[in-house]
């Protein structure tokens, strides 16, 4: 028998070859350090820790709440507070029906293992999230990039296969807000090509839930309730809670009950996160409107100061400052992390190579004298 030393040499390479290329990652805490500043997560509106949402959640407890579902939904593991989260989620959001999952990467995983077939076509924008593509490439249709948020080449693509003899469904694919560059999607123009080609459109609104459109309800809200519109919310983000949403038609949500393996399989969601995402929905319901415009102050804030530095700004809350060399990106990362502030880097492969970033993310858990001070250090390093 092979030696350990034999035995891991494979896996010790790659990571040798990922130091070499500055792509080797490691854990860092979420607090770096006492008094550091948040610039990296996405919990936009401080829900994470409300006051409101931890008083809920510990009487919750206190009341003898499941902390576990103890088994799949089919078995014995669907409880009320699923029930009650999904029923209220649909309402919120203006779909027929809805189902929660544990997170959002499984939410996609299971759609497009599901739902696309042999003989369908997914066109995706070419920036979709990694879940969009574990989840084609564990599915059976056929796959095609589009050029980010170029809805003509979507469109483009459709022609051409039409034209080439392709019969087969079609699904569209996109983010509503991408999470590495902060840009907004054409939904609207989507929503028509949709329409237009009986395609189903499939919106990941993991970074607009809670932030933006109407009442905080994403940016495909107004489309919400049609049968070709399937929309995924992600709960662990703006929501600050855990889990996602699939809102959808109810057949499409029954079908996923009868052939989406990773939802069958899979032991459900804590009743006890569903009963969170459910308060949380509740404060976004309340307060979003204050919330939601403080979260813009400190955005229109954070443009002014970049735009000052001569750098380039989102209309997000996603704040990326391109650096482009991996190496030099984690060392200014580390600067403005020694100096308090929680700042990441992001290199390939979650970015293309040489657009190597600072991913700074403006939420309700920093002030803007915070903004401010960031942005003075920012400048002196970079």
């Amino acid at each position: 028998m092979n030696d350990q030393k034999n035995i891991l040499s494979r896996f010790s390479l790659s990571l040798k070859g990922l130091a070499r290329r500055n792509r080797k990652r490691a854990l860092l805490l979420n607090n770096l350090g006492e008094g550091s500043l948040d610039f990296s997560s996405n919990d936009y509106l401080g829900l994470s820790h409300h006051p409101k949402l931890l008083a809920s959640v510990k009487l919750a407890i206190e009341d003898g709440m499941a902390v576990g579902a103890t088994g799949s939904r089919l078995l014995r593991g669907h409880h009320i507070q699923h029930h009650n989260l999904e029923t209220q989620a649909a309402e919120i959001f203006g779909s027929e029906h809805a189902l929660y999952f544990a997170n959002g990467f499984m939410a996609n995983y299971a759609l497009f293992t599901c739902l696309p077939k042999a003989g369908d076509l997914i066109i995706y924008d070419e920036l979709v999230h990694a879940s969009i593509h574990d989840g084609m490439l564990a599915g059976k249709a056929k796959t095609i990039a589009a050029k980010h948020n170029d809805v003509g080449h979507f469109e483009e693509i459709i022609k051409q296969q039409r034209g080439a003899g392709f019969i087969g469904q079609i699904w569209i694919s996109i983010e509503s807000i991408y999470s590495m560059d902060g840009d907004i999607a054409p939904v609207a123009e989507l929503v028509s090509i949709a329409n237009k080609y009986d395609a189903f459109l499939v919106v990941d609104e993991a970074h607009a839930t809670g932030v933006w459109g109407e009442g905080g309800k994403g940016l495909i809200a107004q489309y919400e309730g049609a049968e070709n519109i399937i929309s995924m919310h992600t709960c662990g983000k703006a929501l600050g809670a855990s889990g996602a949403l699939i809102c959808a038609s109810k057949v499409i949500c029954d079908y996923m009950v009868n052939f989406s393996r990773p939802f069958i399989y899979s032991t459900a969601p804590s009743p006890l996160a569903a009963y969170t995402v459910s308060q949380s929905l509740e404060i976004m319901q309340d307060e979003g409107v204050i919330l939601r415009e403080r979260l813009l102050k400190h955005i229109k804030l954070t443009q002014s100061l970049f735009a000052s530095l001569g750098l380039e700004t989102s209309n997000t809350q996603i704040q990326p400052i391109i650096i482009g060399d991996a190496g030099k990106t984690m060392e200014i990362a580390g600067m403005l992390q020694s100096q308090g502030y929680d700042i990441r880097g992001v290199r390939p492969p979650t970015v293309p190579d040489g657009s190597s970033r600072l991913r700074i993310t403006i939420n309700l858990n920093i002030s803007e004298q915070n903004i401010r001070a960031m942005a003075t250090i920012l400048k002196a390093v970079l």
